[in-house]
């Protein structure tokens, strides 16, 4: 669509596979920065190397200023997050997580960290335990992600009090949640509080919209369903018109949390399930996107309902993209 190549579109947080063939996927739905996955130093030597081996395609980007610069050359920037700051967890200890290292991967390109996946950890709590707060060790580790102008990541993946003491502990800084849906409108623990929603808005922050189908319409009383019905697009859009109502439309962005190419099998073991369970995700996999934005290439549907739903083009300009560089900007600096 046109208003996608007038602009920069952000993908806000997407772990599909980087390979030429999600390079083409992200051309065509007109996307210009990607938030793609990331790891240990192994996983940031691999993707470097890919950036370098397809220069001509894609840019790794540390600054607003390289994804500027990407998106003038015609080419993908890719920006590197954490889900969660586990790996500080796994380099150090559970009572001594590797904090110096964090330094280290910020100077690799490490420009987005969570705090928990799901589980709780020596940071604090997860999703599926929403009542454990930040611990000791997550307060510092929200202290360093400031001092070094990483976004922080929270909601989603991090549980409710977490995200809370995170959000008080943040005065003055835009904090995010990367990709998430509306616990309101679908009971599911990976869904996101009102209260943590609006304090994200409160901080000046950017709320990513997830495309992940058992978010829309998955909830405990579902535990004993293997596969989540599929939801259409539109109940996918008012996920859009809640956020506009409840927090603004300039703390709206892209987070659909796409997993293309990653291979992934099913049905969920139990271990898998200790972290993944089914009152929150689909027992047999591959997992369901909505229908009408089940892939990247579907985004501008996305784009064409808002319109339908008579959304101003500069504010759908706004959850497109500007949104996402504007803390981009503020936290990372240009």
């Amino acid at each position: 669509m046109a208003v996608h190549r007038s602009m920069i579109v952000v993908d806000g947080l997407d772990p599909s596979a980087l390979s030429e063939e999600y390079l083409d996927m992200l051309q065509a739905a007109g996307v210009s920065c990607w938030a793609g996955a990331i790891g240990d130093l192994e996983g940031f030597a691999l993707k470097q190397a890919f950036c370098e081996a397809h220069s001509d395609r894609i840019l790794f980007a540390k600054s607003v200023k390289d994804i500027r610069a990407a998106h003038g050359q015609g080419k993908i920037a890719f920006i590197a997050p954490w889900q969660d700051a586990g790996l500080l967890i796994s380099e150090g200890s559970c009572y001594a997580p590797a904090f110096d290292n964090l330094r280290a991967y910020r100077e690799l390109g490490l420009r987005i960290c969570g705090i928990a996946y799901n589980l709780s950890n020596s940071f604090g709590g997860g999703c599926l335990e929403p009542q454990i707060g930040l611990t000791r060790l997550g307060y510092r580790l929200v202290e360093e992600i400031h001092r070094l102008r990483i976004v922080l990541d929270i909601g989603g993946h991090t549980g409710e009090q977490a995200s809370l003491d995170a959000l008080a502990a943040s005065r003055g800084v835009p904090l995010v949640c990367t990709h998430t849906n509306i616990r309101t409108l679908n009971d599911n623990p990976r869904c996101t509080s009102d209260a943590v929603l609006e304090g994200i808005a409160r901080s000046g922050g950017v709320i990513g919209v997830c495309a992940f189908n058992d978010f829309h319409a998955r909830s405990r009383y579902d535990k004993e369903v293997r596969v989540t019905p599929q939801v259409s697009l539109e109940q996918h859009l008012d996920q859009y018109d809640y956020l506009r109502r409840r927090v603004g439309v300039d703390h709206i962005g892209l987070g659909p949390d796409f997993i293309h190419g990653r291979g992934l099998q099913g049905p969920l073991s139990r271990e898998q399930q200790e972290i993944m369970p089914p009152e929150a995700y689909s027992i047999d996999l591959p997992w369901h996107y909505v229908a009408g934005f089940a892939q990247i290439t579907a985004l501008p549907n996305v784009t064409r309902g808002l319109m339908q739903r008579g959304w101003p083009i500069g504010d759908i300009r706004k959850v497109l993209g500007e949104n996402w560089l504007r803390v981009y900007e503020q936290v990372w600096g240009a």
